[in-house]
């Protein structure tokens, strides 16, 4: 089985001079239940599907399978997938040894920007740039499945 282990953070500052490059994004979730999120996503001209099982305690480390799918039947699968669209641009960064995948959110999650970075074990160093804000990690309000539900847009602002 495969496996992810990520770390997310908010972005509170300028990145996108840094940025290699960017990608535009629109998913939506065949099922979003946290055991077993299933995703259909056109990644600029390519379409994929992703099965997502359960984070750990931490949440940073859970199982993952992606296959690349013709983008038409991704196209498709789309328009019966779950309430709510996640359309957002993907910036990659790269900063020492690791790149940061930083999103940012369109739509109804408009305002939103949050990078993660892919680590190969969860105790791994790497560095902290710094436009890097809080860590979300493990923070389920910030999973895109959450997000399609709940977007960011209509959280109380306190």
């Amino acid at each position: 089985m495969a496996q992810e282990i990520e770390r997310k953070f908010l972005v509170s500052g300028s990145f996108r001079e840094h940025a290699q490059k960017s990608t535009r994004i629109v998913q939506g979730y065949l099922s979003s239940v946290p055991e077993r999120t299933v995703r259909v996503r056109i990644k600029g001209d390519k379409g994929f599907i992703t099965v997502k099982g359960i984070g750990n305690a931490s949440g940073a480390s859970r199982f993952e399978w992606e296959r690349e799918i013709p983008a038409a039947e991704a196209d498709q699968m789309l328009a019966i997938c779950e309430p709510g669209v996640i359309d957002k641009v993907r910036h990659l960064v790269s900063v020492g040894a690791h790149t940061y995948e930083v999103d940012e959110f369109h739509g109804d999650n408009e305002g939103l920007v949050l990078a993660e970075i892919e680590l190969s074990a969860e105790g791994e160093a790497f560095q902290k740039p710094s436009w890097l804000g809080a860590e979300v990690t493990g923070d389920t309000r910030y999973y895109n499945s959450m997000l399609m539900k709940q977007p960011y847009t209509k959280w109380a602002k306190g």
